[in-house]
């Protein structure tokens, strides 16, 4: 009775084992795959803009070098946009203290008459920027939205979603990018330094 119970019961052992093994190993593998990152030699870098947040102040991509930055652009006419913002206040709200930031460009052809409204009702945590033409131009044409850039702290773009995204993919990419070495981040802020410093 007892050897006949022993083998099962080892088997089932084994089985939890092995499952324990796979469990605890899945998570350290990113759902935004290797590929899904541009390795760096091959991000270009994200071009800058002006463009005025809500409260009239000139906004430049460029003033959030050395962050990672997660740059959408959206509408809010667009059903997916309004089914990602939500994500991506959680990310801000999450990460802002570990040098990330979201920067949202609307391309309502209404500007801040719409905006306006539609960020307060939400209670948008992140900076809110209205775009043009010129913007969606540096950025390669926006033809579809959401599209949305992860951008690393050397400013340059390591990915690129059209369309609706996963949650879990967006919050993988931000974080293989906030555990990037700091040295190339460290190298870009001397220069700045010594220039503040002229």
């Amino acid at each position: 009775m007892r050897s006949s119970r022993s083998i099962p019961l080892g088997l089932f052992a084994a089985a939890l084992l092995i499952g324990g093994f796979f469990h605890f190993r899945s998570p350290s593998e990113p759902a935004v795959k290797a590929a899904s990152l541009k390795p760096d030699k091959d991000r270009r870098n994200a071009p800058d803009f002006a463009l005025k947040d809500a409260d009239g102040r000139t906004v430049r991509l460029s003033d959030y070098r050395g962050k990672v930055v997660l740059l959408d652009f959206w509408a809010t006419w667009c059903d997916p946009c309004r089914y990602e913002i939500p994500w991506f206040m959680d990310m801000e709200r999450k990460k802002k203290d570990r040098g990330f930031a979201v920067l949202g460009v609307s391309m309502d052809d209404d500007g801040w008459e719409v905006v306006k409204p539609f960020i307060a009702e939400l209670g948008v945590n992140y900076r809110i920027l209205v775009g043009n033409d010129e913007t969606a131009q540096l950025y390669g044409g926006i033809d579809a939205l959401p599209t949305t850039f992860l951008i690393d702290r050397d400013g340059k773009i390591a990915f690129v979603h059209v369309g609706l995204g996963n949650r879990r993919d967006f919050e993988d990419g931000v974080e293989q990018l906030l555990q990037a070495p700091a040295a190339a981040v460290a190298s870009n802020a001397v220069p700045a330094l010594l220039v503040g410093a002229e």
